[in-house]
């Protein structure tokens, strides 16, 4: 049985899942390809410990760690209400097509609903069709304010 628990980055072995399991989607072709630099994987959770706003959710199958959310509350300015984004979604290739995504998607929600949040956001590659095909299943769609404006395009400048 998959239970979804809310991570105390306090503890060892959730620490050390999170790192493992953000790890093991880095490594994986929708995570970029390689593994996390040393300097994430040594910092990672004391910089988590630091955000009040961070919501990580760890999907344990017994005692094993099989997928993990990691969810950031944002803030809509149309709506005037928080928001809760889901930043990095990750399920073990050994434990994949078995919902597990969806029972974290649905966790993450039910915390956004408790937090009066408007919406539920999260960004999919245009190649994961798999990843999108669960997230249209689960409610979520692209994002667009008028059709005649297009879909909003996900965009970065690196900084760092």
């Amino acid at each position: 049985m998959t239970t979804i628990v809310l991570a105390d980055l306090f503890l060892p072995a959730h620490a050390d899942s999170i790192v493992s399991l953000l790890n093991e989607y880095a490594q994986d072709p929708m995570g970029g390809g390689a593994g996390l630099p040393a300097f994430v994987q040594a910092n990672l959770i004391a910089e988590l410990r630091k955000r009040q706003d961070a919501h990580v959710f760890i999907a344990m199958q017994d005692d094993v760690a099989v997928g993990m959310a990691i969810c950031f509350e944002g803030f809509s300015t149309f709506a005037c209400k928080p928001l809760l984004n889901v930043h990095d979604m990750i399920v073990s290739a050994n434990y994949r097509g078995r919902g597990i995504s969806r029972r974290l998607l649905a966790k993450a929600e039910e915390t956004a609903i408790n937090l009066g949040c408007c919406k539920l956001t999260l960004e999919v590659l245009e190649g994961n069709t798999v990843a999108q095909r669960v997230y249209r299943d689960c409610g979520f769609d692209a994002y667009e304010l008028h059709p005649k404006m297009g879909k909003a395009m996900f965009w970065q400048k690196k900084l760092v």
